[in-house]
């Protein structure tokens, strides 16, 4: 009897305890909440809100106008190249390895910088030209260089630039950049070229 009369004190003490301790818990709010909400009588209230600035914003020890701050447009204009496949446009080449038109990971990254561009500026078009070095035939050179290009077009497409202002063609080996016979003069002619206009 005495072993059920305790173990139903047990549990009526800990019902006391936990319907005691339950109101308090609510009582007690942030400084912040019990500002904006009012709160009760005897807590402290968050401090009055900050008064608005005497100063106007634009003027002040920290700030000041900037000057030739406006947008010229020169970076637009000056940066096209002409229709021309000239060295020195606003996108820099992409290089390839020898008898490949896979992209690598230098290529990713310079494409990416590219489409970047290309989306700051909805007006430009492209030709993407595929360029290989001397070694093989012509016939050989002309379709590994459009290759070349059409990689470079389908990576700037699904990087979000929109396939209408882009253009591939293959000049294959007879425009090199490096007209030489060695090994650095091959690896600068390997390349995608890019030609920007209106």
């Amino acid at each position: 009897m005495s072993t059920r009369f305790d173990g139903r004190f047990a549990t009526a003490a800990a019902l006391a305890v936990v319907c005691l301790t339950l109101p308090a818990c609510g009582k007690k709010r942030p400084p912040a909440l019990a500002g904006a909400q009012g709160a009760p009588s005897g807590e402290a209230t968050a401090g009055p809100a900050e008064p608005p600035p005497t100063q106007p914003l634009d003027r002040g020890p920290d700030v000041g106008a900037v000057e030739g701050g406006a947008a010229t447009g020169t970076d637009i204009e000056g940066s096209y190249s002409a229709t021309s496949s000239t060295e020195g446009g606003p996108l820099a080449d992409v290089r390839f390895d020898l008898d490949s038109a896979a992209l690598t990971d230098d290529a990713r990254a310079i494409l990416e910088r590219h489409a970047l561009w290309l989306q700051g500026r909805r007006d430009a078009r492209v030709t993407i030209e595929g360029h290989c070095d001397e070694r093989g035939t012509v016939e050989y050179n002309l379709a590994l260089g459009e290759q070349r290009a059409r990689a470079v077009r389908d990576y700037l497409v699904s990087l979000g630039v929109s396939g209408d202002r882009l253009r591939s063609v293959s000049f294959g080996k007879e425009r090199p950049l490096d007209p030489a016979a060695t090994e650095e003069a091959y690896s600068k002619n390997r390349r995608a070229h890019f030609v920007v206009t209106r």
